[in-house]
């Protein structure tokens, strides 16, 4: 087969779209990977690609294309040598026994450093709440690192995983001291009751609703006044499998 050669191909029209408009994601709940780091991660995680390209020449599987015009969809300013198309998967709900849930939280990049650290720490799901980015955007699929094809992403329901942790900037008790809190609760229980971490936008936090609603606030004490949520929720993350969980 010959590679593809222009710029104006029809498939490379859709892939522009995917990448370019939230809506098309969501239309067609495809979304858009590239780099071999990335590909890689998701054949690991056996996630199969519906479409995979590569430039000519290079050995890599997937359709040929000539480098210009894989230049021409490519979000990598140094440019990629492969790129692949997915469908999306959502889990069903927030699942537990450690989810973390993102309220607001609208830059991709820290939603995608989010996965990265929940796919670190061992959680078993992101949740997304209103006013967060799409998971599926290209620069949240990069900033996962691959994560996106290991952590379930999951649209937030009413009910959240377990306990819940508001994590409130200079509010509530230090994080490492809800530890001292949770094994009386987990006495009672055959099993270490599940976990969701509540993680607000840097500037306005979490709405005051549910942080009320929550089991716990907990603060990171820190000398600043605040983290970004991708950097607050990495440090929460490694408090709390540190903490026991019976």
């Amino acid at each position: 087969m010959m590679p593809i050669t222009s710029q104006h191909n029809q498939r490379l029209k859709e892939i522009r779209k995917l990448r370019q408009r939230r809506r098309e994601r969501e239309r067609s709940a495809r979304f858009v990977a590239e780099g071999e780091d990335l590909l890689a991660a998701a054949d690991v995680a056996g996630w199969p690609a519906l479409e995979r390209f590569c430039v000519a020449g290079s050995g890599l599987p997937g359709v040929e294309i000539e480098p210009s015009a894989l230049a021409s969809i490519s979000g990598l300013a140094s440019g990629t040598r492969t790129l692949a198309v997915y469908q999306e998967r959502w889990a069903p709900e927030p699942l537990g026994p450690l989810c973390v849930y993102l309220h607001g939280v609208s830059d991709p990049g820290n939603v995608g450093a989010v996965l990265r650290s929940a796919e670190a720490f061992g959680a078993s799901c992101v949740a997304l709440g209103p006013g967060s980015a799409d998971p599926y955007s290209p620069k949240a699929v990069r900033a996962s690192m691959g994560a996106i094809f290991a952590v379930p992403a999951a649209a937030a329901l009413d009910d959240l995983p377990g306990e819940t942790i508001a994590l409130v900037a200079g509010s509530g008790v230090p994080l490492a001291d809800v530890g001292n809190v949770r094994p009386h609760i987990a006495a009672q229980r055959r099993t270490p009751p599940a976990l969701t971490l509540l993680i607000g936008a840097e500037r306005e936090g979490l709405p005051d609703a549910l942080t009320a609603a929550a089991d716990h606030v907990a603060h990171i004490p820190i000398a600043t006044h605040s983290l970004n949520a991708a950097m607050a929720a990495t440090v929460a993350l490694y408090e709390l499998t540190r903490m026991p969980r019976a």
